[in-house]
């Protein structure tokens, strides 16, 4: 009789464990671009896990209906930790960038800190924020993982 309950506690387990590991997949698929109508802004990278040292391409998108204005040149791009301590923010002319409705631009960032040293493995927020024709904030971010 102990063999025939430990079958069925193992076969319970094996099931339970493969149904929760298709839930967790489906919780880590976020799809970053979703277009909009009315004034969005979107944060594209190519993945959400990267290796210490790698580049991460950064595409922001204008992913609503009407023009984004950025104060600078770059986009309104910042990248900090999670809990707020600001890690890198690219070099930006003080002009004037506005992105036009499914316009794009792309930033590379090379996980260098703004005073030229790498950053450590962790959790950091890419945001950026730009500003509607109506005079509203607009501002998205995204989460990335850094592993060894």
């Amino acid at each position: 009789m102990l063999a025939k309950n430990l079958v069925i506690f193992i076969s319970v387990g094996v099931l339970s464990g493969f149904l929760f590991g298709f839930y967790l997949l489906d919780m880590k698929n976020t799809n970053q671009l979703v277009f909009v109508d009315g004034p969005s802004i979107s944060i594209v990278t190519e993945k959400s896990d990267f290796k210490k040292g790698e580049e991460i391409k950064i595409t922001i998108v204008n992913s609503g209906t009407t023009s984004i204005t950025f104060s600078d040149s770059s986009y309104g791009l910042k990248i900090t930790g999670l809990f707020g301590i600001m890690m890198y923010s690219p070099p930006a002319s003080q002009v004037i960038t506005t992105l036009n409705p499914k316009g794009e631009a792309v930033l590379v960032w090379d996980q260098m800190k703004n005073d030229n040293v790498p950053v450590l493995e962790g959790l950091y927020k890419i945001s950026s924020d730009g500003i509607d024709p109506a005079g509203n904030k607009i501002e998205k971010s995204i989460t990335i993982n850094i592993w060894k």
